[in-house]
């Protein structure tokens, strides 16, 4: 047997917690007045590479009386801290948890402000409020065994799917003529089309300064083209919201019931078996992992037939086999990894090694899939 890893924490972030604590503050007295006070201000180690999370407590006068808030900032990321995503449109993200809050019952933390002005802290930011609950860890990760949801008997594992599959169907029922400002900019006369170049854009961005190419992720890219997931009409699935990152490790749950819904870095619009295939993917990453360390993992959980068996009898909609967006999300993954590998050898955590590839944790299932097998 392979000896697990003691630890797969990566550094997150370079930025001095006190300094930005002092600006925070400066910026909240210029919001709620000069009784405006920042305090217990800390980073996370909570699950997610892409923003900066930064907890503090504040507290200033209403109507003469102190009012305490528990509160949440998402900072974007400092450039020279090797950022997953090429840029990050935090007014974006601001603007859809307000949607999703006010249109469904989706639980999303509540939304305070939204800053653009990168002079305060250095960079564009928003504030949230926290939300109390426990997150299936990444680090390690949740299907190594020793953590709260591997613990949960099966029945309990099954009913927090359950709920994850029902907060999936109710953001795609949002109606999609109030989602416009989630279009991507990129080329395609679909919304699909449009996603999968900004993604190209995206692995382009992560190849930037001479950085190693990927055969692999070319490939994916290339299967995608000749599998594209249209109908005997030529039309592809209806365009919904798409989370975009819509694993489990992104919800905090009380028990299995679900009481937030977090980072929305890759929120767009696609049809609504991406959202499905991500949630599944991003479990058989991990399973891959368990694999490599002969550990027996969670099989028999987020599998791809009973996810979408119970979003059809939830949503009343046909959604089919994933295998394409399985394998369109096994590419973004290889993005993923090229980008939080560079991550981890710029600040030294593992030395480069001869072949990229070689530190994507997924690469059997992603060259399963180029090969036909799901």
């Amino acid at each position: 047997m392979t000896d697990a890893p003691q630890s797969l924490d990566m550094t997150r972030s370079s930025r001095d917690h006190h300094q930005l604590g002092d600006q925070l503050q400066a910026w909240l007295v210029g919001k709620v007045g000069p009784t405006a006070l920042v305090s217990s201000i800390s980073g996370t180690s909570a699950n997610g590479m892409s923003s900066e999370t930064i907890l503090f407590d504040a507290s200033w006068e209403v109507d003469g009386a102190t009012t305490d808030h528990h509160l949440v900032a998402r900072i974007a990321p400092d450039l020279g801290d090797v950022p997953v995503f090429p840029e990050y449109d935090l007014g974006k993200q601001f603007e859809i948890m307000r949607v999703v809050g006010e249109l469904t019952d989706v639980p999303v933390p509540t939304v305070y402000w939204h800053e653009p002005d990168t002079s305060h802290v250095g960079a564009e930011f928003f504030v949230m409020s926290q939300v109390a609950g426990r997150v299936p860890p990444d680090v390690m990760p949740y299907n190594f065994g020793d953590s709260w949801l591997f613990d949960e008997p099966t029945e309990r594992q099954n009913e927090l799917v359950t709920n994850v599959v029902d907060v999936l169907a109710q953001l795609h029922e949002i109606p999609v003529d109030h989602l416009a400002f989630l279009e991507f900019p990129d080329e395609g006369d679909t919304p699909l089309r449009r996603h999968v170049a900004h993604t190209r854009a995206w692995y382009e961005f992560a190849c930037q300064g001479g950085l190693p190419r990927s055969p692999l992720v070319e490939a994916g890219f290339d299967w995608l083209d000749e599998h594209w997931p249209i109908d005997e009409h030529g039309n592809e699935p209806e365009t919904v919201l798409s989370w975009g990152d819509s694993r489990i490790g992104n919800m905090m749950f009380d028990g299995v019931d679900p009481v937030a819904v977090l980072d929305w870095e890759m929120v767009g619009l696609a049809p609504r078996a991406l959202d499905l295939a991500w949630c599944v993917y991003a479990h058989r990453v991990f399973e891959d992992i368990a694999h490599i360390f002969e550990l027996p993992g969670m099989p028999d959980f987020l599998r791809p037939d009973e996810i979408v068996a119970q979003y059809e009898a939830r949503s009343g909609a046909t959604v089919g086999r994933l295998d394409w967006y399985l394998t369109y999300c096994a590419v973004q993954w290889g993005v993923v990894f090229l980008r939080t590998s560079r991550r981890q050898i710029h600040f030294g955590e593992i030395p480069e090694p001869p072949d990229i590839e070689d530190l994507f944790q997924h690469k059997p299932s992603l060259e399963a899939y180029l090969r036909g097998e799901f």
